[in-house]
This record gives structure tokens, C-alpha cells and sequence, in this order.
């Protein structure tokens, strides 16, 4: 089991690029960052009564990778989750495959579809066209990133017969994680994706469903993951999910349903504890509790 740390870096806490390098010198494998470009202010933010500070200001999560990347040598770098409607594949294919150029191939793409519909609306999408536009577009980018003459003809992406290097370091291409819950997800990452972000609630009720999946449904939700890519001919998914698991869940049964990380995140909800000054002794206390989770 590989533990990483997930971080939410804004223009009033702690520098991402210390995080990520007192996370690689503690010994997490992995530096994982989210997005939202923008927060309209008809937002109906879903887990507070206000849209918290921490989701106006993130920062540009490929900007922030790049810089992890220049100041470490071993830790992965990675989205979670990258908000695929709301990008272009183009500059999203070229963007990723940079950053694996920089960092020596340790790119782990998360992806997602997004959950708010006022931001989408904005990037011009239809929120009820966004799953498959995400598939269209991951299918152009793994295109761009494979072929030497790209192209990619969808119902909402078309892409012309197409130069773009660099190509990813990985090969194929980075692993890409489908991030989410509800009754499709699990065949999004069997068609088209590496592996699975669950989005798991620790105290679910019903307002929440297809949102996230209820933890005491996560181990058969995973077993059944592992099932269909069985059936379905493709390799055993990766699963990567929040350590809180391991207090209902034991270590043993998330390995057997093929849980391969745990991140630990940086910090609350408004993150205004988390500064220069106090974020090594944080991961320290991270570091502690992944520690004592793998014995």
C-alpha cells in the first residue's frame, strides 16, 4: 500500500511547493492537487451552507504540479481531480504531457466530470452533455498522446489530422483515474480510464446518492469494479482513496478489492490552519498516521 498526501493550495496558506517537498522527504509517494477555476456566485455548494474560501482561491492545479515537480526527485505528482468538460483537450493533452517531460514521467491524472453546474456553464459546457464530453476528450488527448499524426472525430470534439509533441514519458500514457461515485462510474473506468477516485462520504444519507458512494458500500462497489474489468478483458483497476477509510475499513479487505494508495489531506476544510510555518510538523503527524495504518 502506497500512501500520498492530497492539497488544496491557495494564495493564503502554505506554499504547494513546500508541501511537496517535506511530503517526499517524509516519504509519501505521491503529491495529489484539485480544481475549480472559479466559484460563480450562484454556486449551490453541497457540503456547507457558504462556498468556503479554499474552493474560490485554488490554484492552477498544472501550474502547481510543474512547480512540485522542479523542486522534487521521486514523489509522483497528480489531479485529483482535473475537471475534463471544462477543458480543452488540446491544451490539457499538451499541458499533462509537459509536466511529464518535467518531472521524469511521475504524472498520475486524475480526472473528473465535475459537480458544478454554474462553473461548467461558464467554460460553455451543457452540464447534462459533461460525461460524454469527458469521454470525448480523454479519448482525444490519449490519442494526441499516442499517435504521431493525432486525430479524433466526436460528436463534441473534432480534432483535424494533427502534429503535438512532447509525448508523455509513461507509456502508453500517465494512468488516468476516473474521480466520482453513482451507477456509471465503475463502467467509465473499466471503458476508458486505468483506474478509480472513489468519492467516499463516511456518513452518508440519501440526498447524497450518486454523488458519493456510501462507505459501507464501498468494498462491494470495488469488488464489483474488479469484476467487470475480469469480464471485460482489461487489467485489474487501480483504486486510490482517503485514509478516513481505514477507520471502518480494514487494511487486508481495501487491499484485496485492490485499494493500492491512501492519501492523507493537508489540512481542513478552509485550510487557514496550514501555513509555512507549521506544515512540517503536520506531515509529520501525517507521515505518524500512515505509519501506524501499515504497521
Amino acid at each position: 500500500m502506497e500512501f500520498g498526501v492530497n492539497y488544496a493550495p491557495t494564495h493564503y496558506n502554505a506554499s504547494p511547493v513546500l508541501v511537496a517537498r517535506e511530503a517526499e522527504r517524509l516519504g509519501f509517494d505521491a503529491f495529489f492537487v484539485p480544481e475549480h477555476s472559479h466559484m460563480p456566485l450562484a454556486t449551490d455548494f453541497p457540503l456547507a451552507p457558504e462556498t468556503p474560501m479554499g474552493y474560490k482561491s485554488m490554484f492552477d492545479p498544472f501550474v502547481v504540479l510543474a512547480a512540485a515537480a522542479a523542486v522534487t526527485e521521486r514523489i509522483k505528482v497528480g489531479t485529483s481531480i482535473a475537471l475534463i468538460p471544462q477543458r480543452d483537450p488540446i491544451h490539457c493533452a499538451k499541458e499533462v504531457s509537459t509536466l511529464e517531460q518535467i518531472s521524469g514521467g511521475r504524472v498520475v491524472f486524475g480526472v473528473g466530470a465535475g459537480w458544478n453546474h454554474e462553473e461548467m456553464e461558464a467554460h460553455g459546457t451543457d452540464p447534462s452533455t459533461r460525461f460524454r464530453v469527458m469521454r470525448e476528450k480523454i479519448e482525444a488527448m490519449k490519442t494526441l498522446w499516442t499517435q504521431e499524426v493525432a486525430e479524433y472525430h466526436g460528436r463534441h470534439v473534432d480534432i483535424p489530422p494533427t502534429w503535438q509533441w512532447p509525448k508523455p514519458v509513461q507509456q502508453p500514457h500517465p494512468p488516468i483515474l476516473m474521480g466520482g461515485a453513482g451507477p456509471n462510474v465503475l463502467n467509465r473506468v473499466v471503458d476508458y480510464c486505468d483506474g478509480w477516485l472513489p468519492a467516499v462520504h463516511m456518513n452518508f444519507t440519501e440526498d447524497l446518492r450518486g454523488r458519493f458512494t456510501p462507505v459501507e458500500e464501498f468494498v462491494d462497489e470495488a469488488a464489483r469494479l474488479q469484476r467487470l474489468a475480469e469480464e471485460r478483458g482489461r487489467r485489474r483497476p487501480q483504486i486510490q482513496c482517503n485514509a478516513m477509510l481505514l477507520s471502518r475499513i480494514p487494511m487486508g479487505q481495501l487491499e484485496e478489492v485492490g485499494v493500492t494508495r491512501l492519501t492523507l489531506g493537508v489540512g481542513g476544510a478552509d485550510l487557514t490552519e496550514v501555513t509555512d510555518e507549521n506544515v512540517r510538523p503536520i506531515l509529520e503527524r501525517l507521515r505518524e498516521t500512515a505509519d501506524k495504518a501499515a504497521g
